[in-house]
């Protein structure tokens, strides 16, 4: 069947003939030389040294750790190697947020996330490995915010909107759930700041599997597709040495972005800590006062050669970070996934932290979301809520365990917070006990709580503090929650969808804060409140709440 001229000519000037052109046949190119049994399997072997003349390189890691580095390796890219390793994933235990009496503490501080990396890292477990996710890889925020809601927009000139809605909790009876809302301003992508961004590509040997480099090239081949002229990014990669593969080149470049990825292979041991203060450098280098500076780490998090310490890495990040730098970090692969490091790298670079599983989600996070990936328009942006002891007998906030804020940390502008990029929504979810109705704490025999005096129609005082794009002081926004409830099922769409996603998250850690609240119900509440969906986004989730149900019973 024949094209129209018309039609090509719109293909071509939107880049679709030349993307695919472009990033369909990449793929990791054949290693200078060829491994072998004893290289792969052997400690006393010595690492192959890069080739002559290799750009930027350095000097190669010690002997024990190279070949620690290939004994991990499996079928791959590079060839034939032969042992499979155990699961060494990472991911921080947190404790769950603990129910708080009113009386005893009204004030609850946090800083908002919009990182999503665990919801793709657990559909990653349930799809494609057929099981369910060890409860310290679920973090609720992070399933809840990883969809749109389409909360209104601000129009006040402000760089984000707040909105509130109390509905009756289906966790448990007589409990309210208030759901609070951040909608950042959008941005016409033709008027983001110029960008100048060092793409820093992890190619040790532990990268050598379909799920990772090759991914990676892909996810970096669709990046370059939508930059613009006016856009210059820089490619490091970092094994055994580090080194400058990309000089900053134009974004109207893309051949010679995608012909230096296509020279990219898997191979030796991890120096990131190295390879973070070269793109550091880099970017410090080719900096831009009007523009977007940025760093996107792309790996595994599997660090081994150098700084590799989590702490001396996340000391390292924060205090680049002064410089005007932000870290975006991108997670690959399974078996050795260090997520702990690669979510917390993201939070000490003020960037934000995804987790690649497929092409789809490659092209979400860095095609369709590049605007709010890049282009930030509210810093350390922190939500505290004074509870109103006259109308809230207990509270407890749902997920945000690792972004909890002492009280006096929101006043102080040095205490760090989450930034939120362009067109972004945050949402966040306490659940409340209604003065007058039973909640999960006793009442204490010796110390009676005397009856609290004030205001009625408020459930609480919601404040956010945050700081303009630069700026060193904060603002500060404040609302009043009204003490007014509705039924979930005459709620807004975006609360009772929040609403499932939470439950789900909670399902997947256990279940103990969703009540009578099962499997079918989390679906039927999906289902109800699945409304538009455009990208199959929230398709994805009913089909993984049925996954997961079938993988919970065994089946």
């Amino acid at each position: 069947m024949k094209i129209p001229l018309l039609t090509l000519s719109l293909l071509a000037a939107c880049g679709s003939i030349h993307a695919a052109s472009l990033c369909d046949d990449l793929h990791p190119a054949t290693p200078p030389y060829e491994r072998d049994f004893a290289y792969s399997v052997a400690p006393q072997m010595a690492m192959k040294r890069a080739p002559a003349g290799a750009v930027g390189a350095v000097a190669p890691a010690p002997q024990a750790e190279a070949a620690a580095n290939d004994a991990v390796a499996r079928f791959g890219i590079g060839g034939t190697v032969i042992t499979t390793p155990k699961n060494t994933e990472k991911y921080a235990h947190q404790d769950i947020n603990p129910v708080q009496r009113t009386a005893d503490n009204p004030v609850s501080t946090f800083s908002i996330d919009i990182d999503t990396g665990s919801y793709s890292n657990v559909r990653r477990m349930i799809e494609k490995e057929n099981r369910l996710p060890p409860a310290d890889a679920v973090r609720i925020e992070e399933i809840t915010n990883y969809f749109a809601y389409h909360y209104p927009l601000p129009t006040d000139g402000k760089p984000f909107a707040v909105h509130t809605e109390t509905v009756a909790s289906p966790w448990k009876a007589d409990a309210q759930l208030i759901r609070i809302g951040v909608q950042a301003a959008d941005l016409d992508p033709n008027k983001r700041p110029p960008a100048n961004l060092v793409f820093l590509i992890d190619t040790s040997g532990s990268m050598d599997a379909p799920d990772k480099l090759p991914l990676v090239q892909k996810t970096v081949c669709h990046f370059a597709e939508a930059l613009r002229p006016d856009d210059h990014i820089s490619l490091i990669t970092y094994s055994g040495f580090t080194k400058e593969l990309l000089p900053p080149t134009a974004g109207s470049e893309k051949t010679k972005i995608v012909d230096a990825l296509k020279t990219l292979y898997a191979d030796g041991s991890t120096a990131g800590g190295e390879a973070l203060r070269m793109a550091y450098d880099a970017a410090k280098k080719h900096y831009r006062a009007d523009g977007i500076n940025r760093i996107l780490l792309a790996t595994d998090g599997d660090f081994n050669v150098g700084i590799s310490d989590p702490e001396a890495l996340k000391t390292y990040v924060a205090e680049q970070k002064k410089s005007g730098i932000s870290l975006t970090t991108l997670g690959y692969g399974s078996g050795n996934y260090n997520d702990q490091l690669m979510e917390q790298l993201a939070d000490a670079g003020d960037g934000n932290y995804s987790y690649i599983d497929s092409l789809d989600e490659a092209k979400k996070v860095l095609v369709r979301q590049l605007t709010s990936t890049l282009a930030t328009v509210a810093q350390d942006l922190k939500i505290q809520v004074e509870f109103n002891p006259a109308t809230v007998k207990e509270y407890r906030l749902v997920g945000y365990e690792n972004r909890v804020l002492r009280q006096e940390d929101f006043n102080n502008d040095k205490v760090d917070a989450g930034d939120i990029g362009a067109g972004m929504n945050a949402t966040a979810l306490y659940e409340i006990i209604p003065q007058g109705k039973p909640g999960w704490l006793d009442e204490s025999r010796y110390q009676k709580t005397a009856a609290a005096q004030g205001k009625t129609d408020e459930y609480g005082w919601l404040k956010l503090r945050y700081k303009n794009p630069g700026a060193s002081d904060s603002q500060l926004l404040e609302f009043a929650i009204p003490a007014h409830s509705i039924p979930l099922a005459e709620a807004s769409e975006a609360t009772r969808f929040a609403v499932a996603a939470a439950s789900y998250a909670q399902a997947l850690q256990g279940g103990t804060q969703n009540g009578n609240l099962d499997w079918d119900g989390i679906l039927r509440l999906a289902q109800a409140a699945k409304g538009n969906d455009p990208y199959g986004e929230r398709a994805g989730l009913l089909t993984l709440i049925e996954k997961a149900k079938s993988l919970a019973a065994g089946k």
